[in-house]
């Protein structure tokens, strides 16, 4: 099952992005949802909101050890399907499709623009939703491994 969830989103947020390469100019915007939902095709070139721009290799290093580290915990965790092995999974398959830009393009896809916020894409929801479901598990989980 980590498998097939892995697979899943990093094949959603690959497809997307191709498409969002493939269908937009750098910059442009096109509104969904007029003020609410554009899309906004950006190469990203920093981490999260941009800061610390064009620090391309210590990307590359940090995503693959984010995406070795986690292989490596799901591997001794993926009999038991749980929040814990859902958050890893979302984690990993957004932090390779995150690296996998990096390697390929020399930057990341961005491109769902919610006017409010930096423009962000699949990978950066799943690393997001992961962190938050893994947080949630840390901290509301007794000794147990059960959720209080």
């Amino acid at each position: 099952m980590v498998f097939i969830i892995t697979l899943s989103i990093l094949f959603l947020d690959q497809s997307t992005k191709l498409i969002a390469l493939n269908k937009l100019s750098l910059h442009q915007s096109v509104p969904l949802i007029e003020g609410a939902l554009h899309l906004t095709l950006v190469h990203n070139r920093g981490a999260a909101f941009g800061i610390f721009k064009n620090q391309l290799p210590l990307f590359i290093f940090v995503s693959a050890s984010a995406v070795i580290m986690a292989i490596l915990t799901l591997r001794s965790h993926s009999r038991k399907l749980g929040v814990y092995t859902v958050s890893l999974s979302l984690i990993l398959a957004g932090a390779a499709g995150n690296l996998i830009d990096r390697l390929r393009l020399g930057y990341v896809v961005d491109f769902l623009d919610l006017r409010v916020w930096p423009v962000f894409n699949v990978a950066d929801s799943a690393i997001t939703v992961g962190a938050v479901l893994l947080g949630w598990k840390i901290l509301f989980a007794d000794k147990s491994g059960s959720p209080r």
